[in-house]
């Protein structure tokens, strides 16, 4: 069966074949001075339009110091250099995430994880196993928190219940949040000992699932309402945030990525935060092997009266050298559980959710950012909250034209139609998860949810290109794999690695130098590092990733079987080594 259709095949197979046959560059060079590292007989793909491709890189001090063919760059090898001879493997500029949750993720994995889980009885299986290895001692609650549970797997509405949970343990709470973090799943001794009933009432921004006929609490936990059980989960140390970074690099770095933005993280009115200091901590170890930028969160209860903070906790990261510009928005929630906003009603309602930030508070927050040359990053997931943020950006660039502050918005799960062409027009990155733009169950229940009209505008990458749009990738981890080898084959075939599946819209697949650009220069942009990383040009960082299998001439749905050999950042391997890449 073809996933892709055979013009777009033959197209990108044309394209790859053109840019093969032209012959290596001539060295372009910085200043004179041998280089410390010379790496030749590569396939270099440079992700520069000027000079796609080259053959060889020389690196001195942690920078790009020539690039070209093998014969040009040789002139840069002196007594002292380091040749590495890749016998024709692919060298790429190291990989960028532009949107994932590195504290999240990182304890997700420490505590009670269910990202491995595939069915109800492998959450049982987990679960049982982490109560049996966590003994209650007394001193509190004893409570059993994890996360990685697939909202795919409850349907209709995506909704898990307390009896699953009950069936484990009655006398010990349980509490699971979702792979995507706006849903908690508990037990009745959680709900019992949070005081949530039947006569609890719905907080602002949130939703306790109920039964339909006695209004008592089902288990699930949508949005806000989460903070109603907060204060049984087991606070999270300096350590364990520190544990967590360090935890997210050492994983990253193994996939080839070496930039980040991490889409969302606390912050006192006084301008301290926990994060950034973490973050601080672990660059003093030398371990923060990655350049990050990172957004301070919007507090959706609060107005413009938090900019202040915002600007004091922005500022506090600077001296610490940790770059924190970027702010973060969370417009709206997700679809199977009806709490994104929608233009029309969901299917078979008349709701359409609601913004969490009203549209005069998040344009007035936008300009006002703007005019302090801070970055506003949204979460949109519904078609609403797109025009919303694209409103809030528009209203931003009347009162002071287009300040470069690099507006983003990520996952766009349904754009509609006469916002698509808005991207360009308003210089907003649109960020996506390309790992999401496949039929998978989580997709079964949207397309249930917002009807067949409305998913037919499911990840619109490939139209918002066509109208000159930026996009970059970010995975969102740990909601989806971090692994970008796996997202450009799904970003080329709109189908999940090895699934039988259809495409999810075939036509919105994207070619694989688009879907390069978008996980490397791409996400510097969007990092306002793009002068500093994201291409194999003189000048810039040696951030670089070797692959075992050249992706420009695999069919795409084998894209998925390269894998990462080495993961250079700043000049030194920090994943795998060259001398063992080149073997």
């Amino acid at each position: 069966m073809s996933f892709r259709p055979l013009s777009a095949i033959l197209s990108l197979s044309a394209s790859a074949a053109v840019i093969a046959a032209l012959a290596p560059v001539p060295a372009m060079a910085l200043a004179e001075g041998m280089a410390d590292l010379i790496i030749t007989n590569a396939r270099v793909y440079t992700v520069d339009e000027a000079h796609p491709w080259a053959e060889a890189v020389a690196i001195r001090e942690g920078r790009i110091i020539a690039v070209g063919s093998a014969k040009d760059v040789a002139v840069q090898k002196g007594a002292q250099t380091q040749v590495v001879d890749l016998k024709g493997k692919l060298l790429l500029p190291a990989f960028g995430d532009a949107h994932n949750h590195p504290i999240f993720g990182g304890m997700s994995h420490a505590r009670c994880a269910l990202h491995s889980g595939r069915s109800i009885a492998d959450y049982k299986r987990i679960i049982a196993k982490c109560i049996a290895e966590t003994p209650n001692t007394g001193a509190g609650t004893g409570t059993i928190y994890g996360v990685g549970w697939e909202d795919g797997l409850f349907p209709p509405n995506g909704v898990p219940t307390k009896d699953i949970l009950d069936s484990l343990s009655t006398t010990r709470p349980l509490i699971f949040r979702s792979t995507g973090g706006h849903s908690l799943w508990v037990n009745s001794k959680a709900l019992q000992l949070a005081g949530v009933t039947k006569a609890t009432k719905d907080p602002l921004n949130g939703k306790i699932d109920r039964d339909p006929k006695t209004g008592e609490p089902i288990g699930g936990l949508q949005e806000s309402a989460q903070d109603l059980v907060e204060k049984l989960i087991p606070e999270t140390t300096a350590q364990d945030l520190q544990d967590a970074i360090a935890y997210t690099v050492k994983h990253f770095n193994s996939l080839g990525i070496t930039s980040w933005h991490d889409a969302g993280i606390e912050w006192q009115e006084d301008g301290s935060s926990a994060v950034i200091d973490a973050y601080k901590a672990v660059a003093d170890k030398g371990l923060l092997t990655v350049d990050v930028a990172i957004d301070l969160k919007w507090k959706n209860e609060k107005g413009l009266e938090q900019l202040p903070g915002l600007l004091k906790a922005s500022a506090r990261a600077r001296t610490l050298g940790i770059t924190a510009r970027s702010v973060k928005f969370y417009i709206d929630g997700v679809i199977p559980q009806q709490t994104a906003y929608m233009l029309k009603p969901y299917e078979g309602t008349k709701e359409v959710g609601a913004p969490q930030i009203p549209a005069q508070v998040l344009a007035a927050a936008t300009t006002l950012l703007d005019e302090q040359g801070m970055q506003s990053h949204y979460h949109t997931i519904g078609d609403a909250a797109v025009r919303e943020a694209l409103d809030a950006v528009a209203t931003a660039r009347r009162s002071d034209g287009k300040v470069d502050t690099r507006p983003m918005i990520s996952h766009l799960n349904v754009i509609d139609p006469a916002d698509q062409p808005r991207f360009a027009t308003l210089g907003v990155t649109a960020i996506f998860q390309p790992l999401w733009s496949c039929n998978e169950p989580y997709m079964d229940l949207t397309k249930e949810r917002i009807g067949a009209v409305r998913s037919k505008y499911i990840y619109p990458v490939a139209s918002v290109e066509t109208f000159g749009g930026r996009v970059a990738y970010g995975a969102d981890w740990s909601v989806a794999s971090a692994d970008p080898v796996l997202g450009l084959e799904v970003a080329l075939t709109r189908t999940a690695p090895e699934d039988k599946r259809e495409p999810l819209i075939a036509s919105e697949g994207v070619t694989l130098a688009q879907a390069v650009k978008s996980y490397t220069l791409d996400v510097a942009y969007v990092n306002h590092l793009d002068q500093e990383t994201g291409s194999i040009v003189p000048g810039k960082s040696a951030d670089l990733v070797v692959l075992d299998k050249d992706i420009f001439k695999l069919e795409p749905r084998r894209i998925h079987e390269a894998k990462v050999l080495a993961t250079v950042f700043k000049g030194k391997a920090v994943y795998g080594s060259l001398d063992a890449a080149a073997r």
